[in-house]
C-alpha cells in the first residue's frame, strides 16, 4: 500500500510537528510562580532590604554573620 514511503508526505510533517513542539516545552525558558531564582539568595535578599532601608547596618551585620556560617 505504502510502498515503504510511509514516513513521507503527512506522517513526515507530523513527526516534525511533534518534535518541535516537544523541543519548544522543554527549550522554552518560563518563570515558575513561586519558584525562587538563583539571584534571590538569602543573602542578595537581605542585601535589598538594607539597601530599602527595612532593617540598619547593625541589623545587616549581624543577619550577614549568621548567614555567613550556613
Amino acid at each position: 500500500m505504502y510502498n515503504g514511503y510511509q514516513f513521507w508526505g503527512m506522517d513526515m510533517i507530523w513527526w516534525f510537528l511533534w518534535i518541535v513542539w516537544i523541543l519548544w516545552i522543554f527549550a522554552t525558558p518560563y518563570k515558575i510562580p513561586g519558584q525562587r531564582s538563583a539571584k534571590d539568595s538569602p543573602l542578595n535578599l537581605l542585601k535589598k532590604r538594607f539597601a530599602a532601608g527595612e532593617i540598619n547596618k547593625e541589623e545587616y551585620e549581624e543577619s550577614k554573620l549568621i548567614l555567613g556560617k550556613d
